[in-house]
């Protein structure tokens, strides 16, 4: 359905993840990857779905001077929200190997939030998702971080991958949204536009 409404448009997926270039295939949406270097700095007193809004809009302010008329630009942000504090993607294996035992045993917040931008609109919108955790060992954590390296993934963790299958007790809300792009929502949004 978007392959037959956006035939005469140029979308733009402004992201470098797999799980989102295969979302859009998944959707019937022919598109182009076009990637900027964003340093992904937000201001400090933004809390939850204001820091990936915030970041979603920057890097599609990356690309307005290069937008045409037939083009459709989407940019999207993933965090890991526990304790009132953002887990972004880990910095080395420590960073990871600390974020996944804080969320041992507790429920966090995935959210995530496109951005779809043309010459002459702008949409954002974010979706949340629980994700509970059992208690994970030392050595599990070990075992997947070694195995499956997921330090290009928010939170230190692929929902998809052997920590989803081991770890993950129950989740409440979109399962695609924890992967990193909320695609039902992002449907509805390009149908309206």
């Amino acid at each position: 359905m978007l392959h037959e409404k956006f035939k005469n448009h140029r979308i733009i997926l402004a992201s470098g993840s797999p799980r989102r270039q295969q979302f859009l295939k998944e959707l019937d949406v022919a598109f182009e990857i076009q990637l900027k270097d964003i340093e992904e700095l937000y201001p400090e007193h933004l809390q939850a779905e204001e820091i990936t809004n915030f970041l979603a809009k920057l890097k599609a302010s990356a690309f307005v001077s290069e937008l045409n008329e037939n083009d459709i630009l989407i940019t999207s942000d993933t965090i890991v929200w526990l304790n009132n504090k953002a887990l972004g993607k880990p910095k080395d294996y420590e960073d990871a190997f600390e974020m996944l035992t804080e969320m041992s045993g507790t429920t966090h917040k995935v959210i995530t939030s496109v951005c779809i931008k043309t010459t002459n609109k702008e949409v954002v919108f974010h979706e949340e998702t629980l994700v509970t955790f059992t208690k994970l060992s030392a050595d599990e954590i070990n075992y997947y971080l070694k195995n499956y390296k997921p330090f290009d993934k928010a939170g230190s963790y692929g929902i998809q991958e052997w920590i989803g299958l081991v770890a993950i007790e129950k989740i409440e809300g979109s399962y695609a949204n924890v992967v990193g792009l909320p695609t039902h929502r992002l449907y509805e949004e390009m149908m309206k536009l």
